[in-house]
């Protein structure tokens, strides 16, 4: 696993990071919310106690690539991150669909990968790691709208990540196998927010991306 010992963490984001973490930083015993951030600490506490790894909830719920930006010195280049985790881009495809009407909220396609980027390089020398979540969105319809569209933010997600030689991380595959059975629903009612057991999937594709090792 790539996490090296009392190495600190922090896995940024919106809503689906944030899930009710601590403000203002979400580090420590019940501040980390509710989601797969929590998920992921207590399996490397159950994993790999040996290893005393730090991991920091910076999540802000309907946060897009724009306020990640804005915010990354503060909430994150601040806190000095041995490893950065990134999951962003999910409100910068939705705004188009539920608020059309007010374009200046909608974060377009070229504009998601400059965010995205200028994060990278502000972030990738000084950090040992970085790793890239990509947004996803529980909808096994490709020809959804909105399911179509955010392919082209994560196919963004997955060229940075290999243009700066970062971890990948696609979410979008492990719902996609659990909707060959049950239909979105059973995982989010809004397509978006999931339950404990999608937070457990992203969970799962964050660790194995890590090297993490289920012994």
């Amino acid at each position: 696993m790539i996490l090296e010992k009392n190495s600190k963490l922090i896995m940024i984001g919106d809503s689906i990071t944030d899930t009710g973490r601590v403000r203002p930083v979400g580090e420590g015993r019940n501040a980390l919310g509710n989601g797969y951030v929590n998920l992921v600490n207590a399996f490397l506490y159950a994993f790999y106690p040996e290893l005393n790894i730090r991991v920091i909830n910076m999540g802000i719920s309907g946060n897009t690539s724009r306020d990640l930006r804005e915010r990354w010195q503060n909430d994150v280049l601040d806190l000095q991150p041995d490893y950065v985790s990134v999951m962003i881009g999910v409100n910068d495809v939705w705004r188009q669909f539920d608020l059309p009407q007010i374009p200046e909220y909608h974060v377009y396609v070229n504009e998601y990968r400059d965010n995205l980027e200028y994060i990278i390089k502000q972030t990738k020398d000084k950090v040992k790691q970085m790793i890239i979540i990509a947004p996803f969105f529980i909808e096994i319809n490709h020809e959804d709208r909105m399911r179509a569209l955010l392919l082209e933010y994560q196919q963004i997600c997955k060229e940075l990540a290999g243009k700066y030689d970062l971890i990948f991380v696609d979410c979008q595959q492990e719902f996609d196998h659990v909707l060959n059975y049950h239909h979105s629903c059973f995982l989010a009612w809004d397509r978006v927010h999931p339950d404990t057991t999608g937070h457990l999937l992203i969970a799962k594709a964050f660790l194995n991306a890590i090297g993490f090792s289920w012994k």
